[in-house]
């Protein structure tokens, strides 16, 4: 969840702010209805109200919905917008919205749930011939030279701390990505255009595409640099490649297992795919690199994924299988009883107390009990 710095540090990033202003003024009409996912300070519900939406649903699951609502009251706008704190999946209207307006994005826009919100928003909320902001994300990788992205992995691993050896952790972390930046001329090949999410039409979160360049500058290569290009409206675009001015969103860096020295007219296959799998993306980088194009001379082979960045113990992989018949731990014995007494009728203090009665060794104090029953409470309660 963001914090209210994180939220500052989305406006203080002016080239998007900029262009969603604009776009919202393109296509806010007088009287429009407006839905602003994932709203935040509310900026954008605001932005709707100031170029005359008649009415505005700010849809924000987190607790800065409250600053929302008075930034909007402070704003004169709070009687025009309906804050709603729940995950757009849970929420109906009465009335579809002419525009919808979205950045879920993390660093790429594959994050959490980002494409089933906007889907979800399309198909139930959306009306007929009704605008999606942004309208599209297409998503660009090149092969690139970072060798300080790549010493920020490897490096805390491989420098023998107090003398002791830690490159276990290495392993791992060569399996995942980081956030990062680099030079145009960094860049060992042309970009390449992987993947195009339309909002408009796509039905699914997960991609897969078989990515292949030719390296057009010799060098020693570090792995695979991602970035997007935002499409808002026909006419308003801004982008986190290489070069442009720097966003907020900053690009994608996923490494190889180890360095290699490629040459001009050496070419690199990969085999790129990311999978939404609960809250998260799995992301799979498998790479091929073969010497001036020939098949017969392969230069490195490598088979990335996030999956392995976790150092998972066989008991805990056990938990996972989909054989493996679960039974609750105390933890789950206690929290299943506090969730039993939310009936409506009893005290976050009366559960405390009853709470630390029948679970003596693992509580303090009733305080101690309320710490945890207030989280409970907040997560599931009404």
């Amino acid at each position: 969840m963001y914090t209210i710095t994180d939220h500052g540090k989305m406006i203080a990033d002016t080239v998007r702010l900029d262009a969603y202003d604009r776009a919202i003024q393109q296509a806010v009409k007088p009287g429009d209805t407006v839905i602003d996912i994932g709203s935040g300070t509310g900026i954008f519900a605001l932005s709707a109200a100031k170029y005359g939406a008649g009415r505005i649903y700010a849809v924000e699951p987190g607790d800065v919905i409250q600053l929302a609502r008075e930034i909007a009251a402070a704003n004169g706008y709070d009687a025009r917008i309906e804050f709603i704190k729940k995950p757009v999946k849970q929420v109906s209207l009465d009335r579809p919205a002419d525009v919808i307006i979205s950045d879920l994005r993390g660093v790429l826009p594959l994050f959490g749930q980002q494409v089933p919100s906007i889907i979800h928003a399309r198909k139930h909320l959306l009306a007929p011939g009704g605008v999606l902001i942004p309208q599209r994300d297409d998503l660009w990788a090149a092969i690139v030279t970072a060798p300080e992205l790549y010493r920020r992995i490897t490096h805390p691993w491989c420098s023998a701390p107090i003398g002791l050896d830690m490159r276990s952790a290495r392993d791992y972390l060569a399996h995942t990505w980081i956030r990062g930046r680099v030079l145009p001329q960094q860049l060992m090949t042309s970009p390449h255009c992987w993947a195009s999410l339309d909002y408009n039409t796509v039905e699914t979160p997960n991609i897969s595409e078989n990515l292949k360049w030719t390296v057009t500058r010799s060098g020693t290569a570090h792995g695979m640099l991602v970035w997007f290009d935002a499409v808002l409206t026909d006419d308003i675009v801004f982008s986190n490649a290489p070069g442009e001015p720097e966003l907020i969103y900053a690009n994608a860096f996923f490494p190889w297992l180890e360095p290699i020295a490629l040459a001009v007219d050496d070419t690199v296959s990969v085999t790129f795919s990311a999978n939404l799998v609960g809250q998260d993306y799995l992301w799979r980088w498998d790479t091929l690199i073969f010497e001036k194009g020939r098949a017969d001379r392969t230069k490195a082979r490598f088979r990335q994924s996030t999956f392995y960045s976790m150092p998972l113990s066989p008991a805990e992989l056990h938990k996972q299988a989909v054989s493996h018949q679960p039974a609750l731990n105390t933890d789950g014995r206690i929290d299943q009883d506090i969730l039993n007494q939310m009936d409506g009728r009893i005290s976050l203090e009366g559960i405390a107390c009853r709470i630390v009665e029948k679970f003596p060794d693992h509580f303090t104090s009733t305080r101690d009990a309320l710490y945890r029953v207030r989280d409970l409470s907040k997560k599931y309660s009404r």
